[in-house]
């Protein structure tokens, strides 16, 4: 059996460790035991992309930022989808992550960093949220374990109410934030509801295939402006779909 060989080690601001290591065409990145990305387990990040597109088809130069670069995966299914007249600002905390894809990942990477449509940033998400408002159609979300932060105790800020309700204020009427999670999270999908979005919740396949383990995407939308009475949209419970692959 090929043996992983560890290629490089990254101070995460705040605190903690990520390593990177290969073993043949396998990348892992770990954070201590805990392994937060594969390159053989790419579906429900490519749903990330695909699942929030669906929402904004119809708009002819969308805007979308992604928090997180990981290795690609949601960036590359964006790109496969988007319109030409699309831009695509990818922001990631971690200065070494982006000079992995540019080094031992490129080829997992591909075209996706040279893309013309493609803006990468060495910036805290939340920055880009912040500074945004009404200017993203869709804001994707694969920010560390998901709503339960692991890597960082400052993501909480992400995914609690006022950060939720940041992430509301810089989209555009109509516009989605599309959520990844390893796992269930029944107070944040509540959290969602209650910021004002209406909630959808998708059980995702890790892997394209259909195996793996089952994470979670949630798409909040948020209401158009101008909707009145009946035509508003309010919270409501969460739906869920059921489990799928990609």
């Amino acid at each position: 059996m090929i043996p992983w060989i560890h290629l490089d080690t990254a101070q995460v601001p705040g605190g903690g460790e990520l390593k990177l290591s290969q073993r043949g065409h396998e990348f892992s990145i770990r954070l201590g035991q805990n392994e937060l990305m594969n390159n053989r387990l790419s579906g429900s990040e490519k749903a990330l992309a695909t699942l929030a597109f669906e929402r904004i088809k119809d708009r002819a130069r969308p805007r979308m930022l992604i928090g997180g670069l990981g290795m690609g995966f949601t960036l590359g299914a964006a790109l496969e989808v988007l319109p030409a007249g699309a831009s695509v600002m990818v922001a990631e905390l971690v200065p070494a992550v982006i000079a992995w894809a540019r080094g031992p990942m490129a080829e997992i990477f591909g075209a996706s960093l040279s893309d013309p449509r493609v803006t990468i940033v060495q910036d805290d998400v939340a920055v880009q949220i912040r500074s945004g408002r009404g200017a993203y159609d869709a804001i994707l979300l694969d920010v560390d374990n998901g709503p339960e932060a692991m890597t960082r105790a400052s993501n909480d800020g992400l995914y609690g109410v006022e950060g939720l309700g940041d992430a509301r204020a810089a989209l555009k009427g109509g516009g989605v934030l599309a959520v990844w999670s390893q796992g269930p999270d029944k107070s944040f999908g509540a959290r969602l509801s209650k910021s004002g979005f209406a909630v959808e919740e998708h059980r995702i396949r890790a892997h394209r295939a259909g195996k793996g383990a089952r994470h979670v995407i949630w798409l909040a939308t948020k209401s158009q402006p101008g909707l009145s009475g009946a035509g508003r949209r309010k919270p409501a419970p969460i739906a869920r779909t059921a489990s799928r692959s990609t």
